[in-house]
């Protein structure tokens, strides 16, 4: 029998699919980057697989968790191909969908060019059931089950492949919802049903109907695609376990992403900042900005004492759901953003137009013409001209002069001085991303360190450095897979949640332990299902709070033994906190809980990186050839080194180039950075700060 002690960890994006296998006796890592398969991501793993095992002999047998980052829910809603979708609303709410709420994307002037795009429920889909369910969870009027038969008769003759349930008030009783569902199986077999006392049990009947709905749009698509993957898995892997990265971060098993795949909209960027928070919690680092710039966009994240900021809400284009998610910005500046200067204002701008992969940056040589910021890298010598990337792709210096002299013709500047305003205005709009996790939320970036990922992040790190004070930064070894990182070491996650809406003073800590409890063993469910012991579960209680009048409210979290000691008197206080912290005041109102809700993790999986190989403070050994880079107006002389021949305890001063086949970092004058015991690479100012 083969023994089982490899996790690997799977994130697909649109270009490459990246595999991190981890050996858990030794910590050992082994990776890969394949091609993604847009028609079938699951082949595209598979691939992967075969290389990953293929290079380093090792028996695939041998894995026993696939843990996976998937984008199919996430392109299921951007590109409309979901499944048509049925509604049964209670009598009198049947454009639910319709009314929405008041708000327009865009600026203020949005609403002039905003298109609203087509529902996902349509309305000649949606139903009326003739029943009503009191705010309190009594039944005000019964079910008119007759009725509701030949109305669903009516949806099956119009080809729905899906169908959501979704009633007023359900969040405090969901029985009809359930008599429905069972109503549907018998009327419509074969027929997905997703009812929002199960998805979202929770108050807003706009948002738990949209959520529920989406739920359903998404389901068919993301239930094909982990079945099959799970499939083909346990057929190449007996007894593999497969577990799907969720946007919370958490994973969720197979039969849980497919019950509720609204909740993997955001599983792609959750994979990177629980990447970016395992990778630097082995260098001792908890409190963390997280930073993912890539070809089209930068997403940035904030992690305090080794959480992650999370919001309820989870936005995809102009869809909204009330699931959890990584609290994740995201700014339309990445390595391919196209640089301009309009002819009215002669004001230079970078992106949002992106030369993507195709035509990509001239320097690239695949035909793009367009000054992008990779080519104002490449001018400044960020981007040594010799370098390759992903092992085989030239970069062509003189391409990217021709590109980025138009701008210096418009702006009248020589052509490294506007390239480096190019460099200058896009770490400037990745900085604004950065200010809304942070100092819009009342933090400090001085207080915490900024980790860098992603194929374009190490270049520009140091530079974000700078202008946050966010010090040191961090550039881990791999950061063109550190997603994968992220959905390797992750753990099982699960939550229950309802609706209690009570004045604090109307309740007692007795009533709300009891609910919560309630909450808890609803959630630990499916990890008992999935074989984790209650002695592995952790729990968390969350809590939704307000002042009383107000609409808008805050989540604070606490332990069940926190709450035994401080009960609500000590999560008030708290709030109070929170909101000072947010708004810079706090009310004498009376404080009333909205929601409760119930967190339970998994086991966190023990997997320590692998320890490099000790070296002192003299990288020479790992320098390639001397180079130049254009930084605050002039050129300065400087190294290349190999990052795979440094080794702990080298310190690599500025200027200087690290090339690795994923990346490539930048370490500007006047900064060194030290490579630690696990292979990060820790950038601080000279003279210490």
């Amino acid at each position: 029998m083969v023994d089982k002690h490899y996790r690997l960890g799977v994130d697909v994006g649109g270009t490459f699919t990246d595999l991190l296998l981890i050996d858990e006796r030794t910590g050992k890592t082994y990776s890969a980057k394949v091609p993604s398969t847009p028609g079938d991501q699951s082949q595209g793993i598979l691939n992967g697989i075969n290389r990953l095992c293929e290079q380093n002999d090792i028996d695939p047998a041998g894995i026993s968790h696939v843990m996976h980052g998937t984008t199919v829910a996430t392109n299921t809603v951007l590109t409309g191909s979901g499944a048509r979708v049925g509604l049964v609303t209670t009598e009198g709410y049947r454009q639910v969908l319709q009314m929405a709420r008041s708000f327009v994307p865009g600026g203020l002037g949005g609403w002039v060019t905003y298109n609203k795009r087509p529902l996902m429920a349509p309305l000649e889909n949606t139903i009326e059931a003739d029943e009503r369910m009191g705010a309190r969870g009594e039944i005000v009027r019964p079910l008119n089950e007759d009725r509701l038969r030949q109305d669903l008769q009516s949806l099956r003759n119009k080809g729905i492949e899906a169908l959501t349930v979704c009633l007023i008030n359900a969040y405090a009783n969901g029985a009809h919802e359930r008599r429905i569902k069972e109503i549907a199986h018998e009327e419509l077999p074969g027929i997905i049903v997703s009812i929002s006392s199960d998805v979202m049990p929770e108050m807003y009947e706009y948002e738990r109907t949209e959520t529920t709905v989406v739920n359903s749009y998404v389901r068919p698509e993301v239930a094909r695609y982990m079945q099959n993957l799970h499939r083909e898995l346990d057929r190449k892997m007996p007894g593999v376990k497969l577990h799907v990265l969720r946007s919370d971060g958490g994973l969720a098993s197979v039969d849980a992403a497919i019950d509720a795949p609204v909740n993997l909209l955001m599983s792609g960027p959750a994979g990177g900042v629980t990447g970016a928070l395992w990778t630097a919690r082995q260098s001792g680092f908890k409190d963390l900005l997280t930073f993912d710039m890539g070809g089209t966009s930068t997403d940035v994240a904030l992690i305090q004492n080794g959480v992650a900021q999370t919001r309820r809400e989870t936005r995809v284009s102009d869809v909204t759901v009330r699931a959890p998610s990584i609290d994740v910005r995201t700014v339309g500046a990445g390595g391919g953003s196209i640089a301009y200067v309009p002819e009215l204002t002669k004001a230079l701008r970078v992106g949002p137009q992106s030369a993507g992969a195709v035509p990509g940056p001239a320097a690239y040589m695949k035909g793009g013409d367009k000054p992008t910021v990779t080519d104002a890298n490449v001018v400044l010598g960020y981007l040594p001209a010799n370098s390759r990337l992903g092992g085989d792709m030239k970069i062509d210096r003189t391409a990217a002069q021709r590109a980025l002299s138009s701008i210096a013709d418009a702006l009248g500047k020589s052509i490294e001085d506007a390239a480096e305003g190019v460099i200058n205005i896009v770490n400037e709009n990745m900085f604004g991303a950065l200010r809304l996790v942070s100092i819009e939320q009342g933090y400090d970036p001085r207080d915490f360190a900024l980790v860098a990922f992603g194929g374009a992040g190490p270049l520009h790190a140091n530079a974000l450095g700078r202008l946050t004070g966010a010090w040191p930064v961090i550039i881990p070894p791999a950061p063109g897979v550190l997603c994968a990182y992220g959905d390797a070491t992750t753990r099982l996650r699960n939550e229950a949640s309802r609706t209690f809406i009570r004045r604090c003073s109307e309740t007692s800590d007795a009533e709300v332990l009891a609910l919560l409890t309630e909450l808890k063993e609803t959630a630990s469910g499916t990890l008992d299902a999935e074989g984790v012991p209650r002695k592995e579960q952790e729990v968390e209680y969350q809590i939704d709070l307000r002042y009383h009048g107000q609409g808008m409210r805050l989540t604070l979290s606490t332990s069940p033994e926190e709450f035994a000691r401080s009960g609500l008197a000590g999560v008030e206080a708290r709030f109070d906190e929170l909101h000072t912290q947010l708004y810079t005041f706090a009310l004498e109102a009376p404080h009333e809980l909205v929601n409760l809700r119930a967190v339970v993790l998994g086991r966190e999986p023990v997997v320590e990186a692998e320890a490099l190989a000790t070296g002192n403070a003299d990288a020479s050994a790992a320098r390639i050839e001397e180079t130049r880079i254009y930084a605050d107006g002039a050129w300065h002389s400087g190294h290349i080194y190999d990052r795979n021949k440094l080794k702990s305890g080298n310190a690599v001063a500025g200027p200087a180039i690290v090339a690795q086949m994923d990346t490539t970092t930048l370490i500007l004058p006047g900064y060194t950075g030290t490579v630690d015991r696990v292979g990060n690479i820790l950038i601080r100012p000279n003279g210490g700060q």
